[in-house]
């Protein structure tokens, strides 16, 4: 594994770990009135666009952590539609 790997990743586990309570919280107390509807999913829909470019481009780091925050951000977003 290269260093600019490494770096990637080391940056991969620092966005994902900040959607972490976040998700927690919300799934918790599914309290999600102060959650914008829009901004979450135009993340939600960046996430994924990221995912796909990772993909594409043979990523690692790039599809690992939008992996996983593609299911936190969308969980939240699904939590949002239910109970907003």
């Amino acid at each position: 594994m290269s260093g600019i790997e490494i770096l990637g990743f080391a940056a991969a586990i620092l966005t994902t770990v900040c959607w972490l309570p976040q998700a927690f919280r919300t799934i918790r107390t599914k309290d999600t009135r102060s959650i914008s509807l829009f901004a979450q999913g135009i993340l939600t829909l960046g996430i994924v666009l990221w995912l796909i470019y990772g993909i594409l481009v043979d990523s690692a780091p790039i599809i690992f952590s939008n992996a996983i925050n593609f299911v936190l951000v969308g969980l939240i977003l699904a939590l949002k539609v239910r109970y907003g």
